[in-house]
């Protein structure tokens, strides 16, 4: 190519600038970025104190975005048109909530790494609270009290919502349908504690008063698991395409055997996930295990014989009733807290997988 060529080439080609009428890329992130480096200015000469634990990392985002949005629509207003200028600023305004949004989960997660990982160690997760009255111990015995009875509570949970939420799509029809509709609906709002009151009352009829079991918690957390999971499972069986439940009619085959071989393959994944959200949803109640399984310091794994201990009632019973010295206590509860967050993230990480692996697989000619 000549250079008389390359010459009218580059004198043809737009060039991205102020003068154009479109901000560069570049120049919303620059903006941000100077105008939250203002902001943080400002609130470090603000802060008297001079501690860095006392600076005011909220205030300093806020008022960076108020900062950004009254920058953006200026310049935007001035260097493009006045529907760039509100759309950028839409666009700001939804990246902040979404920020917004974020912020306390960010908050929460740092807070409890921060405290739990002091108390992370092995003694942690190979020792009870037998015998210890202060420092030391550890919390094996909550570890597989909360995973027994979670366990309980998806085996009794999943099953009966599942076969109600195929119930409610393939055969439910008329008012009885409806009415379980209904009561999955109240069942969805009723209170933790209501579950775990339910249950008490109930083996305190059948068994007698005080009664403490683990299958006793792991009713209470079925009670909340399932509507749950009959609410998802059912949009998720909804959602398969009645092509293929025709075709296989079409061949003749029964409709249960077409639920079995066409639809809930078709869903497993959905359904997968929404049986997680449910474990994820009741895995950290606190008020239901309090009434029905108890505390005890010491590991117990028979769900039918005497309390047991969970994470949930662990981390609260050591931060509410703390010894000395109080550290060790609270320093048990961080830990706690910090496990069930983990377990709750391999669980939902592990159904991923699972869900993956027993998707239906697409095949191309």
């Amino acid at each position: 190519m000549s250079a008389t060529t390359t010459a009218t080439a580059r004198a043809t080609t737009p060039r991205v600038s102020l003068t154009t009428g479109r901000l560069p890329r570049w120049a919303p992130w620059a903006l941000l970025g100077f105008v939250l480096f203002v902001s943080c200015v400002l609130f470090a000469f603000l802060n008297t104190s001079g501690d860095v634990a006392d600076f005011n990392i909220v205030g300093a985002l806020v008022v960076g975005m108020l900062l950004y949005l009254v920058a953006i629509a200026v310049i935007s207003s001035i260097a493009e048109t006045r529907r760039h200028a509100v759309d950028r600023i839409m666009t700001a305004l939804v990246a902040g909530a979404f920020v917004i949004a974020l912020l306390p989960l960010v908050s929460l997660l740092y807070t409890v790494i921060v405290n739990g990982v002091q108390r992370f160690d092995p003694e942690f997760f190979s020792f009870s609270m037998r015998n210890i009255a202060g420092e030391g111990g550890g919390a094996v015995h909550a570890i597989w009290g909360t995973l027994l009875v979670t366990l309980g509570a998806t085996i009794i949970s999943v099953p009966i919502g599942l076969m109600t939420s195929i119930y409610l799509v393939e055969y439910g029809r008329g008012r009885l349908a409806k009415a379980i509709t209904f009561l999955v609906d109240v069942m969805t709002g009723i209170p933790s504690i209501v579950a775990g009151l339910f249950i008490y009352s109930v083996f305190a009829l059948l068994v007698g008063p005080g009664t403490r079991m683990g299958i006793m918690g792991s009713l209470a957390l079925s009670v909340l698991m399932i509507p749950v999971v009959v609410r998802g499972s059912e949009e998720l069986l909804r959602i398969v395409p009645n092509e293929l439940r025709e075709a296989s009619y079409a061949l003749g085959v029964p409709k249960w055997l077409t639920i079995m071989k066409v639809v809930l393959p078709t869903a497993i994944a959905g359904i997968t996930t929404s049986v997680m959200l449910a474990i994820s949803r009741v895995i950290g109640e606190t008020a239901p295990l309090l009434l029905t399984v108890g505390i005890v310091p010491n590991l117990n794994v028979n769900m039918f014989d005497g309390q047991m201990a969970t994470l949930p009632v662990f981390a609260y019973m050591q931060a509410k009733y703390p010894g000395i010295p109080p550290e060790a206590f609270f320093d048990r509860a961080w830990a706690a807290a910090l496990t069930l967050i983990v377990i709750v993230m391999v669980l939902n990480l592990g159904a991923r997988v699972i869900a993956k692996v027993f998707a239906p697989k697409m095949t191309g000619r």
